[in-house]
């Protein structure tokens, strides 16, 4: 993890004097994200794997599609613009910037509206038509295994997580955040760098609960089954089911809800 620190805590149990000790704080700090060098977000991210979460933020926001869109991702060493990622297109390749400033705005202040929402997302993100399928014991067994793959979490508490597995619940990937929209960014990133996207034979796992941004953006990266250790919202819910995903929340074993696609959880007497 970078950009963590260490301060002085006063811990106290059952009502007992508090003794002082040193504390690890989960590093927090902004990323200006820009194309061409036009700046065209600011989030609040834990540094490390910068370069994944740019460009998994840029799929997710649908102003590119692979890795052949890409010329240069860039990040300056050091200083404040070590803070600062400048994606460069390759030639030809054209974004609208005034609709992702003006998209990025309203999903921050909340200004989602239903089922426009899904039809706007459906504009550019076809429903998935993956035929992958999943034990529901190995579902129970990813909340663990993502777990053991959160060292910066064991060491802060303040951290978010998202796995990705495959169907055999093997753990392929974990990015730590203390966004969890930004942890799966860094994920989709990984695969949109090293040319592995689509990923229809997985599962995503996050650490929270599973909203509407959660959802699109595993249908950005083609990922079929979306878990959550959480609750998920209703706006998750309805874009999952028009997207033919899978969308599983309170995976906390022994137990585990389904709320769309259950076909593709293969359950045992």
């Amino acid at each position: 993890m970078s950009g963590g620190e260490t301060t002085r805590v006063w811990r106290s149990a059952a009502g007992a004097p508090p003794t002082a000790a040193d504390d690890l704080l989960a590093g927090e700090e902004p990323l200006e994200i820009r194309v061409a060098g036009a700046p065209v977000s600011v989030t609040m991210r834990t540094p490390g794997h910068d370069r994944e979460l740019a460009v998994g933020f840029l799929l997710s926001e649908g102003l590119i599609a692979s890795r052949d869109d890409l010329a240069d991702v860039r990040q300056a060493p050091g200083g404040a613009l070590r803070n600062v990622i400048d994606v460069r297109l390759a030639p030809g390749v054209a974004v609208d910037l005034t609709h992702l400033t003006r998209h990025v705005f309203a999903s921050s202040s909340c200004g989602l509206c239903g089922k426009a929402t899904i039809e706007a997302v459906h504009r550019r993100l076809a429903p998935t038509t993956a035929d992958a399928v999943v034990d529901a014991e190995v579902l129970l067994a990813l909340p663990e295994r993502l777990r053991a793959a959160q060292p910066d979490f064991a060491r802060t508490g303040g951290l978010h997580a998202a796995g990705l597995f495959d169907t055999d619940g093997r753990l392929l990937l974990a990015r730590e955040d203390i966004g969890r929209h930004n942890a799966v960014d860094k994920v989709l990133g990984v695969g949109l760098l090293d040319g592995s996207l689509p990923f229809g034979a997985h599962v995503l796992l996050v650490s929270g609960r599973a909203s509407f941004e959660i959802v699109q953006k595993a249908l950005a990266g083609g990922i079929p089954i979306v878990a959550a250790v959480s609750a998920p919202s209703s706006l998750a819910v309805s874009l999952a089911a028009e997207s033919a995903q899978t969308l599983v929340g309170f995976l906390r074993p022994p137990h585990l809800n389904v709320y769309t696609r259950p076909d593709r959880i293969r359950f045992h007497d």
